[in-house]
Parts: C-alpha cells; structure tokens; sequence
C-alpha cells in the first residue's frame, strides 16, 4: 500500500497537471451540489439589464433578456453532471456485463456481441445519439439513454480484453472448482479485477458524456429552454457574437471546455497511476 501511494506522489509529481484535473473534478462536484445556494441572482428571472457586459455586478455578464449568465453558468453544473454520471454508469455496467460475458464464454456468444457492438461503433457516434434522441423525444433521460448508447462498445471492448486474458488464470479456476456457478466467477472474481482499467475508461467518458450533452443541446434537440445548460447558453448567446455581446457565448463554452479539459486529464492521471509498468 505504502508502495501504490509513493507511486501516485511520483505520477503527480512529473504531472502536476494531475493535481490541476483533481481540484477542478472536485470544483465541478461542489457546484454541481450546492451552486443554486451560491448563484448571487435567480438563473431564471429576467430583469431590464439586457446584454450587459461583464461587471462586478455581473460576473459573466447578462444575456438577452436579462439573466444572470453567472448565475445560470453555476447552475448548469448539476445538469450537465447529472446527465455524464448517469449515461457513464448506465453504459459502465451494461458495458462491463456484456464484456464480460463475451471474453468469458467465447465463441458463439462472443461473436454476437461483438458484431453488435461493431454494428453501433460504425455509425458517427454523434449522428446516433441524434436519432435516439429524435426517435424517443428530447428529454433528460432519453438525452442520458443515447449518450449511454454511444459509450456503451468502449467498455464492451475494454472489458472483453481483460476477462478473455483472465478466464483462466489460477483463481477463476479455482472458483470453478469451489464450485461457483459462470455468473457468479464473472459477477463476483472477473469484473472487480478488470475496474481499474474501466474506470480510466470511464473518467475519459465523463468529458465526452458532458460534449455529447452540451451538442445536443445546441442543435436542438438536448435540454429544452429556459432549463440552464451550457449548450443551450452557447447556442442562445452565439448569434449575438457578430454583434460584440461575446460573453454570451464565450462564458458558458469556457465553463464547458473546463470541465471537459478536467475529466480528460484526470483520465490520464488515473492511466499513469494503474499502469504497472510505470511503477518500476
């Protein structure tokens, strides 16, 4: 243990952007829980202040009927995690299951569900969650459904590889013949030895879950307005860029690159730390 933790001192050290992705992960889920205590003006209430620039009123400025662009940048937190968190476990398990599945059994099986998984991996990921989203209506959960459908063959695939180079190391046949049934070796001893490498997986995911979101979003066919999301306030605030009012847009793209920029660096940080080759 001592060992691991030295290892993750050294992996931050020669990547003190590891750090960086930590604490901006961390600001992400403070505001996400407590951002509506924090936004200093109602994110939904308009005012007479229409387009202001960027004051010490108005952090982020005010967008075209008046709101708090700070205010309902804070907000769009919850929203936005909520909908990565929930498409990234959904795909996760769903993904880690049918992975398992077919590493473990082969043959037949394996074949189905790997086809099946070429079959979702050869549309434009982004095309596809646009006609899920189109097909069963722009809600929040089906927005979580088609974002969760798009990840869903990484961790097929992630998952698939480990269990097929496990399946017959000397403890799963040692729970062979303890006498556990194939579920339960899969369930039970196969899928906790693969997490590490699924969960690298699925920190990379969160930025592409959170992407995904916000595109939706900003074709029309995400979030619907006046709910606060960071699509939505780009796509709203971009027509008026032509005109100078640049913060409409600008801000909300900056909190959404952000929190993208962090997920992505935290997944890289999480590789360096489980590799084992890099703890020699």
């Amino acid at each position: 243990m001592n060992n691991f933790f030295r290892h993750i001192v050294q992996v931050i050290r020669y990547n003190p952007l590891s750090c960086l992705a930590l604490g901006g992960v961390c600001l992400l889920i403070f505001l996400a829980l407590f951002g509506q205590a924090l936004a200093p003006y109602d994110a939904f209430a308009s005012s007479n202040s229409i387009m202001q620039p960027p004051s010490t009123g108005h952090w982020f400025g005010t967008d075209n009927v008046g709101r708090d662009i700070f205010s309902r940048v804070l907000i769009s937190a919850r929203l936005d995690l909520g909908i990565a968190v929930s498409a990234v476990l959904l795909s996760l398990v769903v993904g880690a299951v049918l992975g398992a599945i077919a590493g473990f059994y082969g043959g037949r099986t394996d074949r189905m569900i790997s086809r099946f998984m070429e079959t979702v991996m050869a549309f434009p990921l982004f095309v596809l969650a646009m006609a899920v989203v189109a097909a069963l209506g722009n809600s929040v959960s089906n927005i979580v459904y088609a974002t969760a459908v798009i990840n869903l063959p990484f961790y097929v695939r992630v998952t698939r590889t480990e269990v097929n180079i496990r399946r017959h190391a000397q403890f799963v046949e040692a729970a062979m013949i303890s006498g556990n049934s194939n579920m339960r070796i899969i369930i039970v001893h196969l899928i906790p030895n693969v997490l590490p490498t699924v969960m690298v997986q699925a920190s990379l995911n969160m930025g592409w879950a959170i992407l995904n979101a916000a595109g939706l979003s900003f074709i029309g066919l995400g979030v619907r307005p006046p709910d606060a999301e960071w699509g939505i306030m780009v796509a709203e605030g971009a027509q008026y860029i032509v005109s100078g009012e640049w913060w409409a847009a600008i801000c909300p793209g900056i909190a959404l690159m952000f929190a993208v920029l962090c997920f992505n660096l935290l997944g890289d940080a999480l590789r360096d730390i489980l590799d084992p080759r890099k703890r020699t």
